[in-house]
């Protein structure tokens, strides 16, 4: 297994997807049923294939990342060759990107003495897709980019 089974809660937003991925194995419903109770083994290899071809999906479509903790965040943008990150640090620790009206005025007052940015680009040391899985495993989250084309365009 390249990344980690989906969750159940993953799998359960996936049915259409599921059940298509099964008709490729040429397993039907009920065939899928008797599998997870005779074969649990053979079942789980399935769910781990498929984990595998869902997170390979999103991966490979995963431009922007985000990791937001109480006094710092990572922004990351993910081309095909390198990672570009943005680091924002909050040096005030009487305020918190957790906290909703601290991260309101973060984004009202971007320039501030409180505040420092870094960018720097690195290049894949490992495959793309699994640098950014470790990524998304270590608290990560897809995003749609816009808070690091803001912050790109501030610190130009």
């Amino acid at each position: 297994m390249k990344y980690r089974q989906l969750t159940k809660e993953q799998l359960l937003e996936l049915p259409k997807e599921f059940s298509a991925f099964l008709a490729t194995q040429q397993i039907d419903a009920k065939e899928w049923e008797s599998i997870k109770k005779e074969k649990p083994t053979m079942a789980e290899e399935e769910l781990n294939i498929f984990s595998d071809v869902v997170w390979e999906d999103v991966l490979s479509k995963t431009e922007y990342l985000e990791h937001i903790s109480e006094n710092d965040i990572n922004l990351f943008k993910c081309t095909s060759k390198e990672i570009i990150r943005i680091y924002i640090k909050l040096n005030d620790k009487s305020r918190s990107f957790l906290n909703y009206e601290d991260f309101k005025w973060f984004i009202n007052n971007p320039i501030s003495n409180s505040i420092d940015y870094f960018k720097a680009a690195k290049k894949y040391t490992k495959e793309r897709n699994s640098e950014i899985f470790q990524l998304i495993e270590m608290g990560s989250v897809i995003s749609k980019g816009e808070l690091f084309k803001s912050i790109s365009q501030l610190i130009q």
